[in-house]
């Protein structure tokens, strides 16, 4: 659901900046706040689509010394993926702990960004998507930590789509 949510940000992207072009090109003004839009619509895409992109196992990594160990070592690959999934769902669960509070000063200040009086948007979106797409990525890497459904044997170069 998020990453069709994301796919739908990247479109609005588009619209904004092929708007902001031909506003200053036919119309010769500038889309005010495109700068602030763009801004907020890259934050939210990036973590709007890193859960699915963590379910598909698409997350831009170097597998290579993990894919070597389970051909030599297959009694340590595993475990290796796994503790490797577990640091990753540390890592997000900070990402989590450090922004939750932002967002929730910026819902209770009503904190913007922007220039008053000419382009402000509300800050709370992007603290929003920051704070549910790291929380789900974290669940997801606790899954695959405990479930061992990343296993390093099956790490093609191939499979990575490179």
């Amino acid at each position: 659901m998020f990453n069709v949510l994301g796919t739908s940000v990247v479109l609005m992207l588009v619209v904004v900046i092929n708007f902001d072009v031909f506003a200053r090109n036919v119309l010769h003004a500038p889309f005010r706040g495109v700068f602030e839009a763009v801004q907020l619509l890259m934050v939210l895409i990036v973590f709007l689509q890193l859960p699915d992109v963590v379910r598909m196992n698409r997350l831009t990594r170097s597998d290579g010394f993990l894919a070597i160990m389970a051909d030599r070592y297959p009694q340590i690959g595993n475990p290796l993926a796994r503790i490797i999934d577990l640091i990753s769902a540390v890592f997000m669960l900070l990402i989590v702990w450090t922004i939750y509070p932002e967002f929730t000063s910026t819902l209770e200040n009503g904190r913007y960004f922007g220039v008053r009086g000419v382009f402000t948007l509300p800050a709370w979106p992007q603290y929003l998507a920051i704070t549910i797409g790291a929380a789900l990525s974290a669940a997801l890497f606790i899954g695959k930590a405990l479930s061992g459904s990343r296993h390093p044997a099956q790490l093609k170069l191939e499979d990575s789509g490179a």
